[in-house]
């Protein structure tokens, strides 16, 4: 029997740039319906992290079109859209790109359990059995994070976290944003 191969090299992950990307954006989500705004650096401290890790997280959510840079010495980034309009999903793939959560590797060269699917075109495709659950696994995976946005994120953050919490973050923010 051979020994298992490495996980990491056989299913492809949400990386962590994903938990920080989602956290930061929540800190731009005012409850108040204000529009909030902050840089790169106050975020990464804010999380803990470098300031140059969130500006190559925030640059990859710029071009998804999921936030706006403004420049400037009082600039920073604030959502391109409405938090109810961006979803998990939406994050996911700005950080992480498109990538299949499984990756075949064609183990063996004529797969006996291979199946038909159809594909986009009508045309039948012989996927293996194995292959054929991770991409309905997959797909349930997408569909779960494409139904929860940043908003619903944010509103049940808002619910479990004290007001004078929120303000201060705000607050902290504004007064940082008014240093520069």
């Amino acid at each position: 029997m051979r020994p298992a191969a490495n996980r990491e090299t056989a299913i492809a992950q949400i990386t962590t740039g994903v938990e920080y990307g989602l956290h930061c954006l929540l800190f731009l989500v005012d409850p108040r319906g204000e529009a909030q705004q902050a840089g790169a650096r106050d975020l990464a401290e804010l999380q803990g992290v470098s300031p140059e890790y969130v500006a190559k997280l925030f640059t990859k959510l710029q071009k998804a079109g999921l936030v706006i840079a403004t420049e400037g010495a009082r600039g920073g980034f604030r959502l391109a859209r409405r938090p109810e309009e961006i979803s998990v999903l939406d994050v996911v793939v700005a950080i992480d790109g498109d990538k299949s959560l499984f990756e075949c590797r064609e183990i063996r060269e004529r797969c006996v359990v291979a199946q038909e699917l159809t594909s986009s075109s009508d045309r039948p495709l012989e996927v293996c059995s194995i292959h054929a659950i991770m991409l309905e696994a997959e797909a349930r995976m997408r569909e779960v994070l494409a139904s929860h946005t940043l908003g619903e994120i944010a509103s049940t953050v808002a619910a479990k976290v004290p007001v004078a919490y929120t303000d201060a973050i705000a607050k902290w923010l504004g007064a940082r944003r008014a240093a520069r």
